[in-house]
């Protein structure tokens, strides 16, 4: 049988940027389902899961995943075919990327970003390599090279000294203990007001929404547990993030298993995460907390199932207060678990892609396992 399907290890900067589309969505319905993809694969779930959860065909995320193996993020953006053949060589090209890449002001230019038409023009006055390409044309080829136009920002890369080890855990709890391990994580502030999205409609008459300024409702924020074993999502809104709901919804975890048997929860590194008084109750109650790594919340599995909850319950909504809002949230959180697959399913599953592993000497993420004397 061959092997399963997976996504490489994402790196910190992959995994920050499939996150933040699949939480803020994006106007490109294909980047948006291809990185729910990926990251729900990075999370440890099937194809057929992730098929069931993006409502696509498995060979269509086949090809996403090893497409993303093969050029990384770069696979998020279709490419379409067609058109007439190019009248710049591969070398034109290449200078035509360099410039757009390079500071204005390091060309002598009295400017610090280039716009379509100051780079057009400049390219064709340039004495030593003259090319002359349209704005059009020069647009298409930014695009199609992966060139974007993007606002510059810092960044913060992880310095946690315990990163591999955390993803390991991590990994280790979703592919030795899945019907043990539990993602719960939160996502907020939901306020009262009619938020945009998208649907079906005639060419020319889309729904439209009320405009409003006057939110006097406060906001909430929904706390989110994830059975990683038999695929199961709940959650509550609550006012305020803090110690009181985490408790709360690490007790409502243990309670999902009330053998007794110790189990994993993966959850990110807020500070009411982590409190004295939660971390005695986890050990007294064999409840082991496998943090992600710092500014790596996106190795927590719940964060694919974020997305479509947005995009199905907040999106295009108009609730008229936090309880309707709720209602909304909780109903889709029943629909989904009701047309969840089954555990049998999962279970027989996972053994196979064990088996399959073990075989072949391998371990999650591709990598090969350790050798012991």
């Amino acid at each position: 049988m061959p092997e399963p399907v997976r996504v490489r290890r994402l790196t910190e900067q992959e995994g920050q940027k499939l996150q933040r589309i699949v939480r803020r969505g994006t106007t490109s319905t294909v980047r948006f389902r291809r990185a729910m993809m990926l990251l729900a694969s990075a999370g440890g779930n099937t194809v057929p899961v992730i098929a069931n959860l993006v409502q696509a065909d498995e060979d269509t995320v086949r090809d996403v995943i090893h497409r993303f193996n093969e050029i990384g993020l770069a696979c998020l953006d279709p490419r379409w075919a067609g058109g007439r053949p190019r009248l710049l060589s591969d070398d034109d090209e290449e200078f035509v990327i360099q410039t757009a890449t390079t500071r204005p002001t390091k060309l002598g230019k009295p400017f610090t970003r280039w716009s379509i038409r100051k780079l057009a023009d400049h390219l064709r006055r340039n004495v030593a390599r003259p090319i002359r390409i349209g704005r059009e044309a020069l647009r298409c080829l930014l695009a199609r090279r992966g060139v974007t136009f993007q606002r510059t920002k810092t960044w913060k890369e992880s310095s946690d000294p315990d990163f591999d080890a955390k993803l390991e855990r991590i990994e280790y709890a979703l592919t030795e203990r899945p019907d043990r391990t539990f993602a719960f994580d939160e996502f907020g502030p939901l306020g009262i007001r009619p938020t945009s999205g998208s649907c079906w409609a005639r060419k020319g008459r889309t729904d439209r929404l009320p405009a409003t300024f006057h939110r006097t409702h406060g906001v909430t924020y929904f706390h989110g547990c994830c059975s990683v074993g038999d695929d199961t999502l709940w959650g509550i809104n609550r006012r305020r993030k803090g110690i009181g709901p985490t408790w709360a919804a690490l007790r409502s975890i243990r309670a999902a298993r009330p053998d007794g048997a110790p189990i994993y929860v993966i959850l990110d590194n807020l500070s009411a995460h982590k409190n004295a008084r939660i971390l005695r109750w986890a050990v007294r109650n064999k409840v082991e907390l496998c943090f992600t790594p710092t500014n790596a919340s996106w190795a927590n599995p719940i964060e694919a199932h974020f997305g479509p909850l947005r995009q199905f319950t907040i999106a295009s909504s108009n609730h008229r207060n936090h309880t309707t809002q709720t209602r909304a949230l909780h109903a889709y959180l029943r629909w989904r678990n009701a047309n969840a697959r089954h555990p049998d399913v999962l279970a027989a599953q996972r053994r196979e892609r064990a088996r399959i592993r073990s075989e072949k000497g391998i371990r999650w993420g591709g990598r090969s396992l350790p050798v012991t004397a």
